[in-house]
């Protein structure tokens, strides 16, 4: 009697962890994290390598060659399969939900439903990442992104400048923050941080078309799920 309660204990406890993810994530979760060899991140590099340049069938094609058991290898493919904009990403993310992972995976959660237009889910899936990474630069630009889709300004400029002063040198918060700026048509101060972190004309051209987007009206109500003109083109946000 004492083993059956002690296994009925532990499905109750496994059915709690899983959290919605499938059971493949809540069997794979604790050995995703597990140290890779030597050839292992040869071949993860090669990959990003490729990612970054923008080969991202060669980069995927890289990763094909990998045990799908290691929660790296699902994370990129996850990333590929996203910029890629096919299906297969978000399964992906969601069987590293509950892994060490977890943080990039909701990330990548908020990334593809914010690119959806769900600035609702996005939102939470940022948010979540936020609480487990709150030093990750990234994270916390992509979730400023949403809340300037959905014109929350104060919460939008708080995450921006907490990503800016989280790395100074990376300057895609600083472009947003600069839209933000010009979309309150405060131009004074876009200027100084446009000289103050050398900012091209280019870019400085960029955040301003964007913020005139962010005040063209909606000229139709969208229908249920689907995308508002503000998030039609998304501002700069984290993709790789």
């Amino acid at each position: 009697m004492k083993a059956l309660i002690v296994a009925a204990s532990l499905l109750m406890l496994g059915g709690c962890a899983t959290d919605g993810q499938t059971p493949w994530a809540a069997l794979t979760g604790p050995s995703s994290c597990s140290k890779l060899s030597s050839d292992q991140e040869l071949a993860l590099n090669l990959a990003d390598d490729l990612a970054n340049d923008g080969k991202l069938h060669a980069s995927l094609a890289n990763l094909q060659s990998l045990p799908d058991n290691l929660g790296e290898v699902r994370l990129r493919k996850a990333k590929v399969y996203r910029l890629l904009g096919r299906s297969e990403a978000e399964p992906l993310y969601r069987s590293l939900l509950g892994s060490c992972l977890t943080a990039d995976a909701e990330h990548g959660l908020g990334q593809l439903y914010a690119a959806r237009g769900d600035n609702g889910q996005a939102q939470a899936h940022l948010q979540r990442a936020v609480r487990l990474a709150p030093t990750d630069e990234k994270i916390r630009n992509d979730l400023g992104v949403v809340y300037l889709n959905q014109l929350r300004m104060e919460d939008a400029r708080f995450e921006f400048l907490t990503a800016i002063e989280l790395k100074q040198t990376d300057q895609l918060a600083t472009l947003n923050l600069v839209t933000l700026l010009l979309y309150q048509d405060n131009w004074q101060q876009a200027a100084e941080i446009v000289s103050r972190s050398h900012l091209t004309p280019e870019q400085f051209t960029d955040a301003q078309q964007r913020a005139e987007k962010l005040k063209a009206p909606v000229k139709a109500k969208p229908a249920a799920g689907s995308q508002v003109a503000v998030a039609t083109d998304p501002l700069p946000s984290t993709i790789k």
